[in-house]
């Protein structure tokens, strides 16, 4: 087990009770048809964060479905997200004894009042408590510092450890306010000036009230990091166009590992290998996100 301290917090907050499960609480207006208001406290700049709306997804179509846990989600972002009303709509594509298999998408309406699709994902569900407790891998936890030797991202260039820095995107990124991240110094040439150009990022992650992960809470983390493009040496904003998650297993209580890997970035494009592991030292979900950067 990794040597490591919880976030601290007056009180921790728990699941279903937390702002994370108010945010992204969706509302049934009708069977397939669900709303709500998408939250400013999940952005970066002015863009709804990613992961955020895959949760915000998973949590509608949970409700969609008779299996209770994502195993397989895919979504493809189609336009960038706002903070404010949205719609929601889901159908089952097809139900089995062990896997249910769903669509959804997010809809909003743009400065001209028309309706514009802003994600669409299909989803595989089932129920992570009754698979077989056999593991056979190669894969092991990434080495990281304690916690307590590890740097937030948004105050990493101020720390009075660090010389300073500065943050490879211009603008206020509210949703470092709802977690808790801490990078892992060996990551954070970028934000020393110095990006170390091997597309690596890593973190121990949680949410800020102190709540625990659970199989929604994994959709938010595997893209909750800063991008491996500033590691590469680039800057600006790297939005995404497909994330696929693949769940594992349900959290152990207790911050997570996340790390991401880039090994090919070619035509204005990079991908983004995660891996997300629980205070157990069990390897809960991984990602595969493709990403348009910003070159010259």
């Amino acid at each position: 087990m990794p040597d490591a301290a919880s976030a601290p917090s007056p009180s921790r907050a728990l699941i279903g009770d937390s702002e994370f499960d108010r945010d992204t609480a969706v509302t049934r207006r009708e069977p397939g048809v669900y709303d709500i208001d998408l939250s400013a406290g999940w952005t970066i700049i002015s863009a709804v964060n990613g992961g955020y709306l895959l949760a915000v997804l998973g949590r509608a179509l949970a409700d969609t479905l008779p299996h209770p846990d994502p195993f397989s989600v895919t979504a493809h972002y189609l336009t960038a997200s706002r903070p404010g009303p949205a719609v929601v709509r889901t159908e089952t594509v097809r139900t089995g004894r062990t896997l249910s298999t769903g669509q959804a998408s997010l809809f909003q309406y743009d400065d001209e009042g028309n309706e514009v699709e802003r994600i669409r994902v299909l989803a595989s569900y089932g129920d992570l408590a009754t698979l077989p407790d056999d593991v056979r891998t190669t894969a092991t936890p990434p080495a990281m510092p304690p916690l307590e030797q590890c740097f937030g991202s948004a105050d990493a260039a101020s720390d009075t450890r660090l010389p300073s820095g500065g943050s490879p995107v211009e603008g206020s990124s509210a949703i470092a306010d709802r977690l808790m991240l801490k990078l892992d110094p060996a990551t954070l040439g970028w934000a020393l000036g110095a990006p170390s150009g091997k597309g690596e990022m890593r973190a121990w992650f949680g949410l800020a009230d102190g709540r625990d992960a659970d199989p929604l809470s994994l959709l938010l983390a595997v893209d909750a990091l800063p991008p491996t493009a500033f590691e590469l040496g680039l800057k600006g904003w790297v939005p995404t166009v497909e994330l696929t998650v693949h769940v594992r297993h349900r959290p152990a209580p207790g911050p997570l590992r996340v790390s991401i890997t880039t090994r090919n970035l070619a035509g204005g494009f990079l991908e983004e290998d995660a891996e997300v592991w629980d205070s157990a030292d069990r390897l809960v979900a991984q990602s595969r996100q493709l990403a348009r950067v910003r070159l010259g």
